[in-house]
Order: C-alpha cells, then sequence, then structure tokens
C-alpha cells in the first residue's frame, strides 16, 4: 500500500458524523506516527506522508464532497504513479456494527457514493477497502439522516477501538500482508 485515503465530507458541520469515519481514520494515523497534513490544491485535499515500520505512505484527505473523492484521489495516484491496487481507502459501512472493522480487496461500491466516484474515476473497483462499521439504522429512508449525524458516545468509543486495532494491523498491511491482517481485524473488535 502506497496511499492510504480517509473519505469523508469538509467543514465543521460533517466533522462528528458517521460520515467521517475515513477522516478519524487519518486523523489517528497523524497522532500515531507524528505526521501532518497540508492543503494543495492540486490534489483537491489535504495530503501528507508518513513512515510506517519504515516505509513512506501518502496519506490524502479529500476536500471535495463525498461524492466527489475520485477527483482528488485520482490526481494523487496519478502524480505519484500509484496503482490502483497499492491504494487501501478507509471509509464508513452501513453493512457492519460498531466496533467492528473489515479490510476487503476490490468490490463493488455497495452504494457508498464516495467508493462509486472512486471506481468511476480510477476506472477500477481494484483498490483496498478498510470498512469501518456504523451500523444501520434499520430502513433505507434513514440512511441519509443516520451517515450525517452524530454517534452516541458509546458508538463513537467502539468506532474509534476498532480504529486503533485497525492502526496496529497497519504495518502488516503496507507490507502486504493481507490476511494476517484480516484475521485480526475480522475478529469481534470491540
Amino acid at each position: 500500500i502506497k496511499l492510504i485515503v480517509g473519505l469523508g465530507n469538509p467543514g465543521k458541520q460533517y466533522e462528528s458524523t458517521r460520515h467521517n469515519a475515513g477522516f478519524w481514520f487519518i486523523d489517528q494515523i497523524l497522532r500515531r506516527y507524528r505526521a501532518s497534513l497540508t492543503r494543495r490544491d492540486r490534489f483537491f485535499g489535504h495530503t501528507g506522508s508518513a513512515s510506517i515500520d519504515g516505509t513512506a505512505v501518502h496519506l490524502l484527505k479529500p476536500d471535495t464532497m463525498m461524492n466527489l473523492s475520485g477527483k482528488s484521489v485520482q490526481a494523487v495516484a496519478v502524480f505519484y504513479r500509484i496503482d490502483v491496487e497499492e491504494i487501501l481507502v478507509a471509509h464508513d459501512e452501513l453493512d457492519i456494527g460498531y466496533g467492528e472493522i473489515r479490510l476487503k480487496s476490490s468490490g463493488g461500491h455497495g452504494g457508498h457514493n464516495g467508493l462509486r466516484d472512486i471506481v468511476r474515476c480510477m476506472g477500477s473497483k481494484d483498490f483496498y477497502r478498510l470498512r469501518i462499521g456504523i451500523g444501520h439504522p434499520g430502513h433505507a429512508s434513514q440512511v441519509t439522516s443516520h451517515v450525517l449525524s452524530n454517534p452516541q458516545k458509546d458508538q463513537k468509543q467502539k468506532m474509534f477501538s476498532a480504529i486503533e486495532i485497525a492502526i496496529a494491523e497497519l504495518p502488516k498491511i503496507i507490507r502486504g500482508e493481507f490476511d494476517a491482517a484480516m484475521q485480526r481485524l475480522h475478529t469481534k473488535n470491540a
């Protein structure tokens, strides 16, 4: 993995919403590895790098709205000559519960507008995904308000516990030891 992307919506009003779980993941990487991001117009987002287990990895938080994330991912990937298979995208996932996190290679977008746009812009679905569970509200009509609202305190604690476990597995993920990382991540996390 050469590029880790965290998906979310820019702006204070979205900062604490479930939909910004990917941003939270990048923020935790920055804390753990003492790295920082800089706003770069050419990349339509905030970018930087971190040394993870001795390997320099690019980090990205797009400044576009969620449904236009692909433009930012594509700009970074083209500039640094990163293949789609070398990208890990961290995002919120309705289909798994709080405190759960899953690593997946390739696949469809599952209705996630950020993933849909990355697939469209990159011309491929063959990137890795780190799916951060936010639970499903129960009915399709409630999805938008669910993802754009703040989790309850205990829900957020479970999400951050899962994110910390994923951060601990990052060196394996970066080295391409996906099966070993999946074994740890796919057990009940919280």
